[in-house]
């Protein structure tokens, strides 16, 4: 028993290590953000800011025009390309578990041959398809490619595979269709692993960078991290407007995490006695 509570200390106390190393970053970044430029290039890890100022956040929105459209811009697109994935790879991982149809296990290995293969190979075929319908720089063009997701496709079939058909039966005697079951009573129950799948959805789509590099061309049609990109120059980097610009990029996902942590923490396993 001693020998277990000591591996658990040890293992408590790397982990708490490991947290505080990861958080250091952070903590720099966070003190930055209220520091003023000549401050942070004489370099230095003090974490209280000699000069406190909240000149770098009053900046961001005032000197730079663009700055709110672009927080829109982000926000606008993760939500979009997290609710259409949430319903279509929802909707696909429950017809590959549950409806028997011909071709279901081919389609199934095609998605699973889709995992294999690296993003950043699909990215000019998606380009020349974006550019032939004429939808560069514009938001559909930033959201519709995104709309599904194999991986998570592959995750909600292999949750409804382990799903009670108790229920779903017990629902068609009660006289609800096929549609109607999935949406008042598989959906509802299935809250863990639709909240894992937002999380990392929208954590992807938030912090995606590449992908409207290549699509967007105009400065108003930027997500926030290529508008951060913005502050670096090619002889100065105003690292004081990329702190505060960071730490405001920050918070949606922090709240995003927070508003879905009461699910994710269940994990994706379904217990069979949830009401």
């Amino acid at each position: 028993m001693k020998r277990i509570s000591g591996l658990k200390a040890l293992l408590y106390g790397f982990l708490i290590l490991y947290a505080i190393v990861t958080f250091i970053p952070f903590a720099w970044a966070m003190s930055a953000s209220f520091k003023p430029l000549a401050e942070i290039v004489e370099g230095g890890m003090n974490f209280i800011p000699q000069n406190f100022t909240l000149e770098n956040y009053q900046s961001i929105f005032t000197r730079e025009r663009l700055f709110g459209r672009w927080l829109f811009n982000s926000a606008f697109i993760a939500v979009c390309v997290t609710g259409f994935n949430i319903v279509f790879n929802s909707m696909a991982g429950y017809a590959l578990a549950r409806i028997p149809f011909r071709g279901n296990r081919i389609i199934f290995g095609m998605i699973l041959a889709v995992l294999m293969i690296p993003g950043q190979i699909t990215l000019i075929p998606t380009f020349l398809i974006l550019k032939s319908l004429g939808w560069l720089n514009t938001y559909q063009g930033l959201i519709v490619p995104s709309m599904v997701n194999a991986t998570f496709i592959f995750m909600m079939r292999q949750f409804f595979v382990n799903f009670p058909k108790e229920l779903e039966e017990a629902a068609a005697l009660d006289g609800l269709n096929r549609w109607q079951t999935f949406w008042k009573v598989v959906m509802p129950l299935a809250k863990p692993a639709l909240a894992a799948q937002a999380i990392f959805i929208f954590m992807g789509s938030w912090n995606n960078f590449f992908m409207p590099l290549i699509v967007v061309s105009s400065q108003d049609m930027f997500t926030l991290p290529l508008g951060l990109n913005t502050f670096k120059g090619q002889y100065i980097s105003y690292w004081n407007y990329i702190m505060a610009a960071s730490m405001v990029f920050t918070l949606p996902a922090l709240a995003i995490y927070a508003f879905f942590n009461r699910y994710f923490v269940q994990g994706v396993t379904f217990t069979g006695n949830k009401g």
